[in-house]
């Protein structure tokens, strides 16, 4: 397959993985306001779940594999200095989604935090794709 074609399948992966690291921490501040078992708090874990499940796991592996596929097809992008602060902030994108899905399973239970500690990690995603799409776009180094 054509380099750009999985460049555009990988980034249309990562829109989609992107889109549920933001949602869901938004998700989970709603859940966290609400009162445990009730209907609201029932409806909300459904809605983690799913987004969790059926949208961003699929699509975080997609963007691996399409983004693994990139580089076995330009194997001198690995060298690169900005490849790897990229990569970094990959790794770090990875532990945000595996904590979500952490924080999901707590909310699940009815151990809700703060409502300002799911506000806090509603941000983190952002940064790292600020970090990645500047490394990716600009190639700074």
């Amino acid at each position: 397959m054509d380099y750009q074609w999985v460049k555009a399948l990988h980034l249309i992966a990562v829109m989609s993985w992107m889109a549920g690291l933001l949602y869901l921490p938004r998700l989970f501040v709603y859940h966290s306001s609400v009162e445990n078992n009730g209907a609201q708090a029932l409806t909300f874990a459904l809605m983690e779940r799913r987004l969790l499940k059926a949208i961003m796991n699929p699509a975080m592996i997609l963007s691996y594999v399409f983004g693994l596929w990139m580089l076995h097809l330009n194997p001198g992008l690995i060298s690169l200095p900005w490849m790897w602060v990229k990569l970094a902030a990959i790794v770090g994108m990875t532990y945000s989604h595996m904590l979500f899905g952490k924080m999901r399973k707590e909310l699940e239970k009815g151990h809700a935090r703060p409502t300002k500690h799911y506000r806090y990690w509603n941000e983190v995603p952002t940064l790292l794709m600020i970090i990645i799409i500047i490394m990716a776009v600009v190639e700074p180094f």
